[in-house]
């Protein structure tokens, strides 16, 4: 049984996943966000850092952009890249994540008080902050899960054979994610700390789901193939 499982896993794309994580996910965030809505009901988290990190509207941008990038990404590994292993290593890099953050702020509410009281200028960048604060709550925020999706879709992209001839487009995608994990920051959305713990997690699901793959390779090469290249 278990066998054949695996067979059609590795031998087509198996689209159902997406949406039903993405029940399982958003039903359980919205319950623990639920749960510790109520100041002192979770740990505060604050790096000394923190500090010495200027509020700036104007990253709001790279911020709203995580969700492009994430929908692109998806969209490329789900709907045009033909791989199927492409295809399930980065399904289960981004779910694998997602659900360690899930249950770390079942075990171990958090969130913060680093925020503004009031936003500096009034401007069109201002005005979606204040959106931006009014639909996400400073709760459930390590590790940081915009930080961490962003690496790892980064990673997953420059790792995909398809796309190894476009140098332009992988080294923008690193660029990106560098910008919205700044964004992170730069709009108290996150402490150092969030930033710290989702760059941590996706370097080491990265070495567990990629790089196996490629050592693999590696030894499958013929001996000649290996020994040319000395």
């Amino acid at each position: 049984m278990l066998t054949s499982v695996t067979a059609l896993f590795r031998s087509r794309k198996q689209y159902w996943i997406l949406p039903a994580y993405a029940i399982f996910y958003f039903t359980v965030f919205r319950f623990l966000e639920k749960v510790i809505r109520n100041p002192g009901s979770y740990h505060l988290i604050y790096c000394p850092l923190d500090r010495y990190i200027p509020f700036s509207e104007y990253f709001v941008i790279f911020y709203f952009a995580w969700f492009i990038f994430m929908f692109l990404t998806f969209g490329y590994f789900t709907a045009i890249n033909r791989d199927v292993q492409e295809y399930n290593r980065f399904v289960l890099y981004l779910f694998t994540g997602m659900t360690i953050f899930l249950i770390v702020s079942a075990i171990y509410p958090n969130g913060l008080d680093i925020r503004p009281e009031t936003l500096p200028n009034h401007n069109i960048f201002s005005r979606m902050v204040a959106m931006l604060y009014r639909s996400d709550t400073p709760t459930n925020v390590f590790p940081s899960i915009h930080v961490y999706n962003s690496l790892s879709a980064a990673l997953a992209v420059n790792n995909c054979k398809a796309l190894k001839k476009y140098r332009g487009l992988r080294i923008g995608t690193f660029v990106l994610a560098f910008l919205i994990i700044l964004s992170t920051m730069f709009l108290k959305q996150h402490s150092v700390y969030d930033v710290a713990g989702g760059i941590f997690m996706s370097i080491i699901f990265y070495r567990l789901i990629y790089q196996p793959e490629e050592i693999s390779e590696l030894g499958s090469e013929p001996e000649g193939a290996a020994s040319s290249g000395r």
